[in-house]
């Protein structure tokens, strides 16, 4: 039973939905997805409004949960009744985490069961729960980050779901495997890294002290954790976003405090971090997120710390050793993590599994997206630390019609910073109006 209730602005209703759990096999095991419905207040009883579906970044992460009209809702609510959805394994969908997983049984089986948690089986849910939303109308399709590769699933295997397809820092290479988009990601952080320290000076010394320390001291935080000094350079994921240098510069001006034995890591340091570094809410992004870029017989094996060998100026004994700046990382997944972190300790085996699969669907459809009659609205981020620019335009260029807005006023959380300006932009190109 649908719940609705209200917020400032608008009303939202509670859906839940059952789809298969592997679409090739409509008759097997289910598991449900949550969706928030959000339409203004004013019009609440229009039931001729267009729908528009967003999906949001990850892989793993639940959709937003909106206080009234914030970011790009405010502009998408005054022609849209808009649709949130918690793709499978995320949010108030059926979860997938260390305490849910054991329920499929071990390893093998639990590795088994997420390889249906990619964007092809997401596409497939949308396209299931579409005809039951909107009466099977064609909807508009927002597209956020991973969400944006996975709208460009969507008009690789549905494009006839589709009315409009908006993207915002998502639009993902057609055809490279795990290594190359590392291999461009890496030179791009370090550009972050130094921008930071640019703007930052006195965050040089700070990173290295607090690099040292780990270096040389076993650190646990209150959650669990372990600080390991890799641990620590992956912060950088900050640096991404539009105000994570400056999140990043005040971490660090806190990180030590006297005590009796000497100085040493504060609490509130170590629980700031603790909360940054901990995938026990989005485990699914550790466990899935070098298989998004899998297709074919070839293994993601690890691909962020194989190709992270490549580029020794990430090594921190080694830049402590000399008087190089310590340099951090980005969005990237290791290993280690699943040693240092609690809540994926016990996923640790899986995780090998999948980095080891291979015989991976492909994820797009050059011929189909080469011949494309949807409108097509791409926001590409100049220089996004997530999603390699170059990258990125060459699939525009691939995709028949699709428009691009290149910029770099924006980071990758553009949509959520500037959210009405990014989507009427989108809406604009994606019509012809501009």
């Amino acid at each position: 039973m649908s719940v609705s209730y209200r917020q400032p602005g608008v009303v939202l209703t509670d859906r839940r939905f059952t789809v298969p759990l592997d679409h090739d096999d409509p008759a097997g095991e289910t598991i449900e997805l949550y969706a928030r419905e959000v339409v203004a207040s004013g019009k609440a009883h229009q039931d001729d409004l267009p729908w528009l579906v967003h999906l949001a970044g990850g892989p793993g992460f639940g959709a937003m949960r909106p206080i009234g009209r914030q970011a790009w809702l405010d502009r998408a609510l005054r022609e849209y009744r808009v649709l949130l959805l918690d793709q499978r394994g995320t949010g108030a969908s059926t979860p997938a985490t260390r305490q849910t997983l054991p329920l499929r049984g071990g390893p093998a089986a639990q590795a088994e069961y997420l390889t249906h948690f990619r964007a092809d089986s997401i596409v497939r849910d949308c396209e299931a729960i579409r005809r039951e939303v909107t009466g099977g109308a064609p909807w508009t399709v927002h597209g956020q980050s991973f969400g944006g590769f996975c709208a460009v699933t969507y008009l690789s295997l549905a494009p006839e779901g589709l009315e409009t397809a908006l993207i915002t820092g998502g639009l993902p290479s057609l055809d490279a495997h795990a290594d190359d988009v590392y291999r461009a990601a890496y030179p791009r952080v370090e550009r972050k890294v130094a921008a930071h320290y640019a703007r930052y000076p006195q965050d040089v010394a700070r990173a290295r002290r607090i690099a040292d320390h780990l270096l040389t001291h076993d650190v646990t935080l209150p959650g669990g954790y372990r600080l390991t000094v890799e641990a620590f350079q992956s912060l950088g994921i900050l640096l991404g976003t539009g105000d994570g240098s400056h999140r990043l510069h005040h971490l660090l001006a806190d990180a030590f405090v006297r005590t009796p034995h000497g100085f040493e890591l504060s609490d509130a340091f170590q629980e700031q971090v603790q909360n940054l570094l901990s995938y026990a809410g989005r485990p699914l992004y550790a466990l899935v997120h070098e298989a998004i870029y899998g297709q074919g017989e070839r293994p993601t094996a690890w691909s962020a710390e194989r190709v992270r060998a490549e580029f020794p100026q990430f090594d921190a004994a080694r830049s402590l050793a000399g008087d190089a700046p310590l340099l951090f990382t980005g969005e990237t997944v290791h290993p280690w993590m699943f040693d240092c972190d609690p809540a994926l300790r016990p996923l640790r085996e899986t995780a090998e599994l999948l980095a080891a699969r291979t015989g991976w669907r492909p994820l797009y459809d050059p011929a189909r997206l080469a011949a494309n009659e949807v409108p097509v609205a791409a926001a590409v981020y100049h220089d996004d630390m997530y999603v390699d620019t170059a990258h990125s335009l060459r699939t525009a260029r691939a995709i028949r019609g699709l428009r691009t807005w290149v910029t770099d006023e924006f980071e990758h959380d553009g949509v959520r910073v500037a959210g009405p300006r990014v989507l009427d932009r989108l809406l604009a190109l994606a019509r012809d109006e501009i």
